[in-house]
């Protein structure tokens, strides 16, 4: 083996903005491997546009580069940097496809590029499946029977010949996008046709619906030497994608002879393949017969990979990064234990369950049912010494309003074997229903094929519940019985709502008469170590969690107040991601940096906060009233910090506050005043601050006499719906019934919310830190689109282009009233609605916001660590004033999942849809505009557009906007109204139909089918049934078939001016630095 050659420069692709199927974990394993290089001293160029992350701040690459994730961008970067190395693995799919496209056009070989780890003949290998499979037959390992087709008709006649239900995927495709179960010819035309925009192949395989799903984490190095780092079972069979389902690491029904048997297969298969680094190997497995199949491998870090390094305390992705730079597992060590080295297996002494976190409710029209394909945003891991308390824990974690397996708001099924057999988001809960309601095991069992031995578990929660339910109060409940349930995972919660049943009364008192009970009886949980070896070895690991399955803590407790503890934000949803654990991860920094032992608790594996080495101790455990006052009873800190973690940690004050606990920064009571509508609306009215017309209502007659008052349109936010969809823009007496009547009823108990909509409004927002009410450092920056996006959906650019002096001026006055007022210290964020110089607040969150790294990287100036130094009462010195003129724009562009979400309505509007975000720079807006929307996806039409361009005022928003298509020379098809329009504006366009008209020709749909037209604009004009249903074919089928789409006017006008007046090729490559 000749000696590796030494690198100085290496260049690593990030996977740009979060999406359903590629989040958070790739800032953790990019994270990573940027440490590794800086630790072995090699220059490292990160290319990623993903502003929001850990992983593009200061001091982790030593060049950043905000850019579209795209073969030709990263050319540019590679002809100017000129690196001699070249990642893959840590960026997902959009980093592997984007690598593999640049060695097949030989850019990589021009430019002198190597890359690094797996070769890319290996991960071709794995990619194409037909080459997978033969790959593997040369080794006998027997794969799934599928066939690799490149049209519809190929696959009807695989699909026969295979036999029904077949499985549908696309290759080189990330989540199982595209793919689905067939059980017949219909389905199978759809789906392939679907499958077959996302990738130039598709897979028609044999199911095997009902197997055990099995994933081994492989570890290999350039000299052959292989370990099993973690092995993990699927609690749903197969057929139900791994990123969907409950997963549980280590596996637990599998007999010995299964997991060696498995094991030394991966190994087997690795070899052969010659993957250098990390992968993972995916087992179809029928332990009846012992037979097996092989679903996949994945040449790359993958989202079981960040799992399986926080379930066992094994940097995967930063031995990956070291392997690849050549090194053996031998010359490594295991960072964790640092004593022993990166060549033992890890072995563990508890269980841990991942649960996935949907959020299907904030979408119009989606499909519940999960399958092949994967539609969760986010993850929780939590950790337990019995399946039963990590379960449990884990459903508190993924923050859908759920108490534990049992305990719940009783659901509504109707069909209780219907929802068992195709499952949706709320499979489990239906098993609980099910037990409930005497179903067997065994019954279960055949609806399901879910595993006995999860079963029986579960069988045991709903058994201690009949138990508790026994007793009428909590004096009489025996000891043990108490200890059994805590032991199982209850919450104090769900013991007290079996005992006092509907005499819980106030929930809250209730709680804590629980607490001080078991508290006397001494049952109290205990803190225990993750050391990776099973206590075989001294572990250095601060990495904790509490059970209450031991009888002694791994940490000794001094008491010496010298902790800070910072609560993270939880699981990555719609509205709460990767933003709030930068501003966790810096809070950590600041307070370390300051002499502080820093302290951590929260449970998402994705993440970098919950990395061992980003503070003193890591509590991977719970963020429930009830957890966070176990661990601060042990800890005793100095104070507790809940302003960078989002919504979750400011739910907590009041709670928190009446305990005693020191929060550092603005005082709960004043938290209080800003979260409470009635308390903050009065406040703003005894300062003179203007605020949008809104009233709470109890009834219908009230709502009516409200809106005949302000005039529709009108926005509406009950306090209790069912569907989950939580408020709406109504502007008709039509739209505001029927969404009422999702409502589920409008009373004194639930009072509706109904607020004056102001039209054609710009949105403001004001990122911000204050110290004792005194305004130190501020952002003012402005939305693309008029109010009615929602904020997280709107495109923003900073600083504002265009907005009067005068405005920016009142809005500073308005701030320093509200900081003043509040007394605010610490991070804060107000939204503000303008109107020719007409100023009304919306809200304030006294808390950082989404949008405080990308204001604190555009600005350099780090928002939350001032934040930090102000609550931990250090001097905090005003930034200059030249420091907030700027001579470049940087634009925050948002991402979009529906085509992962069937069947949604890909419209924007007040609730929040978007899974991610990026921030480009550029010297002037268009710059800057065009190359954000070019990183989240979309592309500059080469063809034609189609053209619906809503009301009569949208039409005249894109008016200057058409005349630019045309002359750029691309052609202009639109629907009746639209091209109408543009004809009597001396614009050419070729009118095409709706839908609903199915016999005029051409129809708008068969354009899209046909790939005519490579973007579509499409606003809604209004919301009555035939509108929407219309324009939601045309939409959908874009979305579905991979065209780019854009539903606002103002978006799209400013999207074709930059791509009118500026050439892609045209556009400047410059690294962050040098702006």
């Amino acid at each position: 083996m000749s000696l590796q050659k030494k690198y100085r420069k290496v260049l690593l692709l990030g996977s740009g903005a979060l999406k359903i199927g590629e989040a958070g974990e790739f800032d953790y394993s990019g994270a990573q491997a940027l440490k590794a290089l800086r630790e072995e001293g090699v220059e490292s160029i990160l290319l990623n546009p993903n502003i929001a992350t850990v992983q593009t701040s200061e001091g982790m690459a030593d060049r950043i580069y905000f850019l579209p994730v795209t073969p030709d961008f990263v050319e540019r970067v590679i002809e100017r940097e000129r690196p001699d190395g070249i990642l893959l693995a840590f960026g997902g799919q959009t980093a592997l496809n984007c690598g593999v496209e640049l060695y097949r056009s030989g850019v990589l070989e021009r430019y002198g590029v190597d890359v690094l780890g797996t070769p890319v003949q290996a991960i071709m290998d794995t990619e194409d499946r037909e080459l997978f499979v033969e790959k593997l037959n040369q080794i006998d390992v027997r794969t799934i029977s599928s066939e690799a087709v490149e049209n519809v008709d190929a696959a009807l006649e695989v699909a026969n010949r295979l036999g029904y239900p077949v499985i549908v995927r696309a290759a080189y495709a990330l989540g199982g996008l595209g793919s689905g179960f067939c059980d017949n010819d219909s389905q199978l035309r759809e789906q392939v046709e679907k499958a077959l925009s996302f990738s130039p192949q598709v897979l028609v395989e044999k199911s095997l619906r009902g197997w055990k799903e099995v994933e081994y984490e492989v570890v290999r190095d350039r000299y052959d030497n292989c370990i099993t780092v973690c092995n993990m079972e699927n609690f749903d069979p197969l057929g139900i994608h791994t990123g969907e389902s409950i997963v549980v690491a280590p596996s637990q029904t599998l007999s010995n002879d299964d997991y060696h048997f498995l094991r030394s297969l991966a190994i087997k298969i690795i070899r052969h393949i010659g993957i250098v680094g990390e992968c993972n190997v995916q087992y179809a497995y029928d332990p009846e017969s012992m037979d097996y199949r092989v679903i996949e491998v994945n040449a790359r870090l993958s989202r079981s990979s960040a799992l399986a390094s926080k379930a066992t305390g094994y940097p995967l992705a930063f031995v990956a990064a070291k392997l690849a730079l050549g090194f053996g597992l031998f010359e490594l060590t295991n960072s964790v234990t640092q004593c022993t080295s990166a060549f033992f297996e890890p072995a563990l002494d508890y269980v841990v369950v991942k649960i996935p976190r949907w959020d299907l409710g904030k979408f119009h029209g989606v499909d519940r049912h999960i399958g092949s394909s994967m539609k969760s945003v986010g993850e929780v891991m939590a950790i337990g010494r019995t399946f039963e308390e990590a379960l449990q824990k884990g459903l508190r974690m993924i923050g859908q309003g759920m108490h534990g397996f049992t305990g719940n708001r009783p659901s509504v099924v109707d069909d209780i074997e219907g929802a068992l057999k195709s499952p949706t988001d709320r499979r489990v809960f239906v098993i609980a229903d099910a037990m409930e309601h005497g179903m067997t095991v065994d019954r279960i069992h055949e609806l399901t094929k879910i595993d006995r031995w999860f079963l029986y578990k579960l069988r045991n929660i709903v058994d201690t519940t009949s138990e508790l339910r026994g007793f009428n109060n909590l004096e009489a409940v025996p000891e043990n019985l108490i200890r059994k349930a805590k032991e199982q995972g209850f919450s104090d919660f769900q013991i007290a709502r079996a005992i006092l049943k509907s005499e819980m009364g106030c929930a809250e008192s209730a709680v804590l008469s629980v607490r001080n009970l078991r508290k006397t009886m001494g049952i109290v949980p205990v803190v225990k170590q993750i050391d990776t070896l099973a206590a075989e070895y001294p572990a250095a690991t601060n990495y904790l969690y509490l059970t209450y399955n031991g009888y002694q803590n791994d940490v000794e407790y001094t008491g010496d107040h010298r902790s800070v503890v910072v609560l993270g934000s939880g699981a990555y949803r719609i509205g709460s991601s990767v933003e709030f654990d930068w501003c966790s991860v810096n809070a950590l920094l600041t307070a370390r940096k300051a002499g502080w032992r820093s302290v951590m608790i929260n449970y998402n594996p994705e993440t970098v906060s919950t990395d061992y080495d980003m503070c003193d101790r890591l509590y991977f455990d719970e963020l429930t009233f009830e957890r966070v006052m176990d661990i601060l009873e042990l800890e005793n800190p100095h104070g507790i910090i809940l302003s960078v973690g989002g919504q979750i940690p400011n739910n907590l004050a009041t709670r928190l506050d009446s305990q005693g606990v020191n929060i550092l920064g603005t005082s709960a009571s004043c938290i209080d005043r800003a979260e409470d509508r009635h308390k903050f609306s009065a406040m703003l009215d005894s300062l003179g601050i203007d605020q949008p017309r809104w009233r709470e209502l109890t009834s219908f007659d009230d709502i009516d006499d409200f809106v005949a008052e302000v005039g529709f349109p009108v926005l509406v936010r009950p306090s209790y719906v069912l569907s989950g969809a939580a408020m709406n823009v109504c502007s008709n007496p039509d739209e505001l019934r029927r969404f009422l009547q999702l409502a589920a009823d409008v009373s004194k108990q639930h009072p509706v919310v109904v607020t004056e909509f102001v039209q054609y409004a710009k949105e403001i927002e004001m990122d911000a830190v204050a110290e004792n009410g005194q305004i130190k450092a501020y952002a003012i920056s402005e939305h693309v689109e008029f109010a009615g996006v929602h904020s997280g959906d709107a495109t923003i650019q900073f600083p504002p282009q265009k907005l009067y002096v005068e405005t920016m001026r009142r809005i500073k006055k308005i701030s320093a009233k509200i900081a003043s007022a509040l007394q605010i210290s610490g991070p804060f964020n107000i939204q503000f609605l303008a109107k020719n110089n007409d100023i009304k607040v919306i809200e304030c969150n006294l808390r950082a916001s989404r949008s405080f790294p990308f204001v604190s990287k555009i600005l350099k100036i780090n928002f939350i660590d001032l934040a930090t130094r102000v609550m931990l009462g250090m001097p905090v010195e005003r930034p200059a004033k030249s420091a907030f003129d700027l001579d470049y724009v940087g634009v925050k562009a948002s991402q979009f999942s529906f085509s992962r979400l069937g069947g949604a309505d890909p419209v924007l509007g007040v609730d929040m849809a978007s899974t991610g975000e990026v921030a480009c720079i550029g010297d002037d807006t268009n710059e800057a505009i065009l190359k954000s929307l070019l990183a989240v996806g979309l592309r500059v039409p080469k063809k034609a557009v189609l053209l619906s361009t809503g009301t009569p005022k949208q039409k005249a928003d894109m008016l200057e906007a058409a005349h630019m298509l045309h002359r750029a020379g691309l052609t202009i098809y639109a629907t009746g109204g639209t091209c109408q329009f543009l004809h009597e504006n001396g614009i050419p366009a070729i009118k095409v139909y709706w839908p609903s008209t199915p016999d005029s020709k051409p129809q708008a749909l068969d354009l899209l089918h046909n790939r005519e037209v490579d973007l579509v604009v499409n606003m809604p004009r209004n919301f009555t049934g035939t509108e929407l249903s219309n324009g939601r074919q045309i939409r959908r089928a874009a979305i579905d078939l991979n065209i780019p789409l854009l539903t606002n006017s103002r978006l799209a006008s400013a999207f074709i001016r930059a791509f009118t007046t500026i050439p892609v090729d045209k556009l400047e490559i410059k690294s962050w630095q040098e702006y």
